[in-house]
């Protein structure tokens, strides 16, 4: 048996959450080890319907141990409504289910506050954050400025802490004709959540090797997608942290072979949220009825999603650099009824004929999609859960992506309720 990583192959809201949430049946431990409150996951459980944001998917099913892992920066009011919100849904949410890292650093009222404010000096070339402050917060952390959940413990230490954060960051707020920050008053807030983040720290990298050595299924969390890594996205317009299966290690506190299989999600199409280019993106009835259909609205920001062709330069793209073994397709009943479907198989660029993305700026901007144009189907598939109630069309589109991006289909997600799933491989079988 192996450990599994859960990652997005396209730019997010691929439909992890539902992936990992079935998952979760065969894990003992789900960790999110990245990102913060702006990755959301929607999971659709009976007559129940789950948005969490910060806590980890498995945290909805009994038995299963959740872990925050110190690659994730924790805004502990955020985190506190969230646990709030899942238990008067009916889920136990204790310090035995839910652990969060000690030395995971903290999103803090200031974060925000200069998230917002650079996006307002951005104007029109506006990254698109959801300015929750997790990039600031992330900054912190990197500039060796950041409070951490165990500073929550330490009053004078972190007194200290915030003086020196905020001298830092009140000089860019004013120079921007913001109102600075007040350490009192953020120490005020603190103290009405500090008890309660405390109750659930602990030493997650010490805890996830004891449940390794014990034989433990692992499952880790990713969010956001290939495409928004900070190293390999559509850089500048990528999130904070880097996206990939390998900082599942780095994240977690675990090493890099306890990993194991790293499981791709991307939709049948291809969608993003916010500012960036998006080379197959259609402005037309097309990508209007993918929205309409896929119910395309982010979990966290309810933004509208751009909708578009499916992507396989990209994601063969991710699959290489992310080292993913097999993926998760997903929504593929938003195809259904389409009398042709269109696949990007290469990227048109001056004179040039690309088969990878390239990092520069603007030639990002400036790729052509080189399109390959397959049948579609006309039966649904809606809610399928074996390969024979699939139309032919669609099992010949699923061999096709597999071609293209060089990964097969482990998984296939035909509805958003759990059981709607085709297993084809099961990741924790090494």
């Amino acid at each position: 048996m192996t450990n599994v990583a859960v990652v997005g192959a396209q730019w997010g809201d691929e439909g992890k959450g539902k992936v990992v949430d079935w998952l979760s049946s065969r894990a003992d431990v789900v960790v999110r080890f990245q990102g913060g409150h702006n990755a959301g996951h929607t999971l659709v459980i009976g007559d129940r319907t789950f948005k969490l944001s910060l806590l980890p998917s498995g945290v909805v099913r009994p038995g299963k141990l959740s872990v925050i892992g110190n690659g994730v920066v924790v805004d502990p009011w955020a985190l506190m409504r969230e646990i709030e919100q899942v238990r008067g849904q009916g889920v136990e949410i204790t310090p035995e289910t839910l652990v969060i890292a000690e030395n995971a650093a903290l999103i803090l009222p200031v974060h925000g506050a200069i998230d917002r404010a650079r996006e307002v000096a951005r104007g029109a070339s506006a990254i698109g954050t959801t300015g929750r402050g997790i990039g600031p917060a992330y900054e912190d952390k990197v500039a060796r400025r950041a409070v951490r959940v165990c500073d929550l413990a330490d009053p004078p230490l972190l007194r200290t802490k915030l003086d020196d954060l905020l001298a830092h960051h009140n000089l860019f707020l004013t120079g921007l004709g913001a109102e600075p920050m007040d350490r009192d008053a953020i120490l005020a807030e603190l103290d009405g959540v500090a008890d309660r983040v405390l109750a659930h720290a602990g030493v997650v990298w010490e805890r996830l090797d004891q449940l390794r050595r014990a034989g433990k299924r692992i499952l880790f969390e990713g969010a956001q997608g290939a495409m928004l890594d900070v190293d390999h996205g559509t850089y500048p317009f990528v999130t904070s942290s880097s996206t990939m299966a390998a900082n599942a290690a780095a994240g977690s506190g675990m090493g890099p072979g306890t990993v194991g299989f790293v499981l791709g999600i991307t939709k049948a199409y291809t969608t993003r949220v916010g500012s960036g280019p998006f080379p197959t993106e259609l402005h037309d009835e097309i990508g209007q009825r993918l929205g309409e259909r896929g119910r395309e609205f982010g979990t966290v920001t309810g933004r509208r999603r751009r909708c578009g062709w499916f992507d396989a330069v990209m994601v063969r793209q991710a699959v290489k650099t992310g080292g993913i073994n097999g993926i998760a397709l997903t929504k593929l009943d938003v195809l259904d009824g389409f009398d042709s479907l269109k696949l990007c198989v290469g990227y048109r660029h001056r004179d040039a004929t690309l088969h990878h993305l390239p990092s520069a700026q603007a030639a990002q901007a400036a790729v052509e999609p080189i399109y390959e144009e397959m049948e579609g189907w006309g039966a649904s598939t809606f809610g399928a859960r074996s390969w024979a109630d699939l139309p032919a069309t669609a099992i010949k589109y699923i061999r096709r992506i597999e071609e293209l991006i060089e990964a097969p289909v482990a998984l296939l997600s035909t509805s958003p309720d759990r059981d709607d799933t085709i297993l084809v491989r099961d990741p924790f079988v090494d």
